[in-house]
This record gives structure tokens, sequence and C-alpha cells, in this order.
């Protein structure tokens, strides 16, 4: 099927005027201060929150 008009510059562009690329949220880690995603562990220490700490296993070579 073929469309009945074909759209303009202007229009083409006001559509995928949506499209961009938003920074990530990136929020410290409060007990390391390493960067990391908010509402996730972080991968450094394995911090969440006060109730809440993972065991991180470190690389051994």
């Amino acid at each position: 099927m073929v469309p009945a008009r074909r759209s303009s510059k202007s229009m083409k562009r006001k559509r995928r005027s949506h499209h961009a690329l938003r920074p990530m949220n990136i929020a410290a880690c409060l007990k390391c201060g390493q960067a990391k995603l908010p509402h996730r562990a972080c991968s450094n220490c394995g911090y969440h929150n006060s109730k809440v700490s993972l065991k991180i296993e470190t690389e051994e070579s």
C-alpha cells in the first residue's frame, strides 16, 4: 500500500522529535561513592540501602 500523500520534512521531523536519547540518571553510592544507577545495588560494594547489602565476590588472579 502506498501513502496517499508524501510527508513533508517538517511533519517527518515533528514525528521524530521524541526519538532523542536522554542522558542516564546516575547517582553516587552512599557507602563507597562509586557511580551507580538509582534503585539498584552498587556493583562495587553491593550496598543498596541500610536494610539490604549484597556480598560481592572479587576476581582473584
